[in-house]
């Protein structure tokens, strides 16, 4: 390192790490500000209604503007989710090929213009086109932000920054439904175009400021990856071999990498362990975003539900996210501890859930339920601590992308109708919540699982990217590029 050529630590980075973390953080808030915006009243609104009489009422927001249907008021609050789960294989893919900071920069330049045009929208079919591109522009943020961060967080500290980047989900939503309702005074589409305005900095930050360069990928424009992913039985990882190319890769070498990318992950046992206990784990809290606060009406007759289970939830959220990237970095960060701390904040979050809806007494069911769910969202750093480290650093875009597509697919997309078919059948909404909440059991157990099998941090390990000692100034994270800068 400290050998390093003067021409290796030239023309650095604007950014600092923690100018980084800041900006990844602030992006990312802004997104969930978006998702929680669209859900609240001020801009959801409500249908336009006809009383027996014949008095009719033109509605409010996006629902009343283009006299939606409760379902497809459904499917614009969710059409983001398909732009998402299509785009964020083929961003992680990508990555092999371009510079993945330029990806963000094209991820939320798409973004910010998707957003205005919901603004702009003008009737059902506009704003749902315009949604699901906000979900393409949001996947190559959610498929690299956490990579970058991994790789220029200090060592005994990776987990915690991981923990302050996913406290912004919960804090994003809350802010969300107070901004939309705030905003809504005035109308729902400046709720958009705010947003936008916000987001255009940081958009064109992504292609004026110099690149950054993630851990196991070479500079973009000196070497591609072409290659494939071999398996090995013995360390069920991968080789990852690239090749030199002087033009630009084909549709069908993307494909290629992507599939032999999947390839590794199926086989890697404790990717596939972590991921299968984050979809159990996020069956249920997408379960309690969407039914906690009809459920709590009906259970304890709370006339401020929205606001209780709302506040509760952020509360939580940020401590509990951010105690868990703490404890983790105390215990040291293994993947053996991530599974010991995830298997056990899961197992006694459960219980205190689960208890907190047998008691009749609204107070015992708030302080139970608010000591849960700070130790359920004590798992978001550590989950993806393990989706990061337990593959090499070049397919670490495509762990992140293929969980959070799953966590989706079989987690919180599936788990609000059938917890309402559930309780459309039975009825009643403690033994409904009951049964939702026993499913952290099984997460709880699915992660225990994890601790017996046999774990190697790869983060180290070579990701098979030759690159020429002119280029290494290109692709040393942040902090390494300090040290070279002060030796």
């Amino acid at each position: 390192m400290a050998g390093a050529p003067a021409s290796s630590v030239s023309n650095p980075s604007w950014f600092t790490p923690k100018r980084l973390l800041v900006i990844f953080c602030i992006i990312n808030l802004i997104n969930y500000i978006d998702r929680g915006a669209i859900a609240s009243n001020g801009v959801n609104g409500s249908r336009r209604t006809c009383s027996e009489s014949g008095v009719c009422s033109s509605g409010s927001g996006i629902q009343g503007d283009f006299d939606l249907t409760n379902f497809e008021d459904g499917i614009i609050s969710s059409a983001f989710m398909v732009g998402l789960l299509v785009a964020s294989p083929i961003f992680a893919s990508s990555a092999n090929s371009i510079n993945p900071f330029r990806l963000i920069g094209i991820g939320l330049t798409v973004w910010t213009l998707a957003v205005a045009f919901c603004g702009f929208s003008f009737n059902f079919w506009s704003i749902a086109i315009s949604r699901m591109l906000v979900g393409v522009g949001e996947a190559s943020f959610i498929s690299l932000a956490a990579p970058f961060i991994d790789d220029n967080a200090p060592v005994a500290q990776r987990t915690a920054w991981l923990g302050a980047f996913y406290m912004c989900i919960p804090t994003g939503v809350a802010v969300g439904y107070v901004y939309g309702g705030l905003i809504g005074g005035l109308s729902w589409r400046w709720a958009f175009w705010v947003e936008a305005i916000f987001m255009l900095p940081f958009a064109i930050l992504g292609f004026v400021m110099k690149p950054l360069h993630l851990k196991g990928f070479s500079p973009s424009g000196s070497k591609i990856a072409l290659a494939s992913v071999e398996d090995d039985s013995e360390d069920q990882g991968g080789r990852v071999e690239v090749a030199n190319a002087s033009s630009e890769p084909s549709r069908f070498t993307v494909l290629k990498i992507f599939g032999k990318g999947m390839k590794v992950l199926l086989l890697e046992k404790v990717y596939v362990v972590n991921v299968l206990g984050y979809i159990a784990y996020n069956f249920v809290i997408g379960s309690y975003s969407y039914w906690g606060p009809k459920a709590g009406y009906n259970i304890y007759h709370m006339s401020n539900a929205d606001y209780m289970f709302g506040g509760v939830t952020a509360v939580c959220g940020i401590f509990g996210t951010l105690a868990g990237g703490l404890v983790l970095d105390r215990m040291t960060a293994t993947i053996s501890n991530a599974f010991k701390l995830l298997s056990f904040a899961t197992l006694v979050g459960a219980i205190f859930c689960f208890a907190a809806f047998c008691f009749k007494s609204l107070y015992a069911f708030l302080a139970f339920f608010a000591i849960g769910e700070l130790l359920v969202f004590a798992t978001q750093a550590p989950v993806n601590f393990v989706c990061l480290h337990c593959v090499k650093p070049s397919l670490r875009p495509l762990s992140m992308a293929i969980s959070t597509v799953s966590i989706h697919i079989f987690g919180d997309v599936p788990s609000s109708p059938l917890v309402g078919l559930l309780q459309d059948h039975i009825n009643d909404w403690r033994t409904t919540a009951l049964i939702l909440t026993s499913i952290l059991f099984l997460a709880a157990g699915i992660w225990f699982i994890g601790i017996f099998l046999h774990s190697v941090d790869r983060y180290d390990e070579d990701s098979g990217h030759s690159v020429d000692s002119t280029d290494k100034s290109n692709s040393i994270p942040l902090l390494e590029e300090k040290i070279l800068d002060t030796a």
